[in-house]
């Protein structure tokens, strides 16, 4: 994954330019072409001595709209986006026009909601905005986290995310939260989910190894910017390696049963439970896919399973039974697999972007993106 940070400064007082969108969209194609996803992030100013930090909400919400079908038609390949924009590195705190160094004002917290609520439409309803601080979203949808009810909805609280860029800088993340305990809480409860991510800024008494992976665990990180700040993730030493690991889901078959045998037309068993040694769960929904594959002929038959994986909690085993009707599938005999693959159209067919469960041994194949699941299936005719 890539964090991607365009660069708007330029366009503070006028329409982005066909160059800048031609640019973004080329961006997004190499990605694709790459088999990587984007964390994207827009903002007018990457320095804290620049001037303008920013802009006007009218122009802003113009910049938005502007960018609107480039998101829409890459949105196969943004994992994430951040909110940026207002401030100077689109984080929300120095600003010209939407209240500077946290000091905002009742209209300028409705307007910070407008954007915000512009980028969340400016995005297909499958992909969530990340935003700066709790107290922000907190601010506009409510101090409740969200419930397991309101989960992988289309609402504005259920597609807003969270991301720390000065993750483990200090006790309060240099402001990130305002009641450390409560907000804490709150982050643990959001990112079973919603995306959580972020970087590093400085180093400090608190930015050990220790505290910083009882925070990536706690509050279900799925991604850390391994640019940024390099002094503290290098004090990790080899506990970087576990952060690599651990980020975001890391599932691995644990145990399964599945019918020997089944007539044409019939149904078939399957059961299996796996589990996710990751700090968090996918964010972003995937199917899970029964794949039977014919061990003379090569012809594959998929049946998609009756199971969220988004679902398939961190620092937990999910069990998935069902009885999977056989449409269409002749005799023969037949090699089980399991496909988890991304749920875009355009990618769906690339093994690059599906699932590895995390065995040892030879489930993988990836050639195809499908895991084996070390068993023959007899389907008789009748």
């Amino acid at each position: 994954m890539v964090l991607c940070e365009v660069k708007l400064d330029s366009f503070v007082s006028s329409n982005i330019s066909n160059s800048t969108l031609t640019n973004f969209n080329n961006a997004m194609s190499l990605l694709r072409q790459a088999g990587m996803k984007a964390v994207v992030r827009f903002g007018y100013s990457w320095s804290d001595n620049a001037r303008p930090q920013d802009t006007s909400k009218a122009w802003m919400l113009t910049h938005i709209a502007q960018l609107k079908p480039y998101l829409q038609s890459n949105s196969d390949v943004i994992a994430t986006m951040q909110a940026g924009f207002i401030g100077i590195w689109g984080e929300w705190y120095f600003t010209d026009y939407f209240g500077d160094k946290g000091v905002v004002s009742t209209q300028q917290k409705q307007d910070r909601q407008e954007v915000l609520e512009a980028i969340l439409s400016a995005l297909p309803a499958s992909r969530a905005v990340q935003i700066r601080t709790p107290a922000f979203k907190q601010g506009f949808y409510g101090a409740v986290a969200l419930t397991a009810n309101e989960a992988f909805g289309t609402s504005n609280k259920a597609r807003v995310g969270h991301h720390n860029d000065c993750f483990v800088a200090n006790s309060t993340d240099f402001g990130t939260y305002q009641n450390v305990a409560a907000d804490k809480a709150y982050l643990a409860q959001e990112g079973l989910y919603t995306p959580q991510g972020g970087e590093t800024c400085a180093v400090s008494s608190f930015s050990g190894w220790d505290n910083a992976q009882a925070d990536m665990q706690k509050l279900h990180y799925s991604y850390l910017n391994s640019e940024y700040n390099q002094d503290v993730l290098n004090s990790w030493g080899r506990n970087i390696e576990i952060a690599k690991r651990n980020l975001g889901y890391r599932f691995a078959l644990e145990q399964g049963s599945y019918s020997n045998s089944a007539v044409t037309g019939g149904s078939i068993s399957v059961s299996f439970r796996v589990s996710n040694n990751g700090y968090a769960a996918p964010y972003n929904a995937r199917d899970a896919v029964l794949v039977l594959r014919n061990t003379v002929s090569g012809t594959l038959y998929q049946f998609k399973l009756n199971t969220d994986t988004r679902k398939w909690t961190p620092s937990a085993s999910t069990q998935v039974s069902e009885n999977v009707t056989l449409t269409s599938v002749p005799a023969g005999s037949y090699t089980l697999l399991l496909s988890l693959p991304d749920a875009a159209a355009s990618l769906k067919g690339r093994p690059e972007y599906a699932i590895r469960l995390a065995n040892s041994g030879s489930l993988w194949e990836a050639g195809t993106g499908f895991n084996a699941l070390n068993h023959t299936l007899q389907v008789i005719g009748n």
